[in-house]
């Protein structure tokens, strides 16, 4: 599974976790994607990835 949203594009974000002696240690924050089936434009259904966002704002028809 892709860790990219195939709507929005997001994906996971990179960082430092900094202590508070300064030390600072690499972090990765993911994006919250789930697999959705989706009615295509000719009627089947798809299984995409898509971050929960996406699927709140209801910007998808979901197959059920």
């Amino acid at each position: 599974m892709s860790r990219k949203c195939s709507i929005c594009g997001k994906k996971p974000l990179v960082g430092n976790n900094v202590s508070h002696a300064h030390n600072k240690t690499k972090k990765v924050s993911k994006p919250n994607l789930q697999k959705v089936k989706v009615i295509t434009d000719g009627g089947g259904t798809k299984k995409i990835v898509v971050c929960t966002s996406c699927i709140r704002s209801g910007f998808i028809k979901k197959a059920s």
